[in-house]
């Protein structure tokens, strides 16, 4: 797995956080031109220094190519701190107005002595189960 978001300089000094997502559509709450999706992300810090989540980047890209950058502080409202050995798992949700879409990014961490450093979120598919697309 790559440890850098594309487009960012190779980190040697990374640490060892790793991203995991778990992705579902959600039927029930989508209407074509809607599409709903829940996800749940499980951040884990194999270093041996706690890190906390300062800010996260999505790159959402719905299936006609439409492409929504996403920026904000921490996640869920919260900015945790993961300890050596500790994770932090949390769950959101995404619309899409064309499947199947994609979404990826990154979380800028931060060390007790203010070293800061970004940890990709791998790419995952947004996608309706038993959906056929025609080409």
């Amino acid at each position: 797995m790559s440890r850098v978001p594309p487009g960012l300089p190779d980190d040697p000094a990374a640490p060892d956080v790793r991203v995991s997502v778990q992705v579902q559509h959600l039927p029930q709450h989508s209407v074509p031109g809607r599409q709903l999706f829940t996800y749940v992300i499980v951040i884990e810090n194999h270093a041996d220094d706690t890190w906390q989540v300062m800010t996260r980047h999505w790159s959402i890209t719905d299936g006609a190519g439409r492409v929504t950058e996403v920026e904000g502080e921490g996640v869920v409202g919260e900015q945790p701190i993961i300890p050596a050995g500790g994770s932090f798992t949390y769950d959101s949700f995404v619309t899409v107005e064309a499947t199947p879409g994609r979404m990826r990014g990154w979380y800028t961490l931060r060390n007790a002595w203010g070293q800061g450093t970004r940890v990709p979120i791998p790419e995952f598919l947004l996608d309706v189960p038993g959906q056929r697309v025609l080409n």
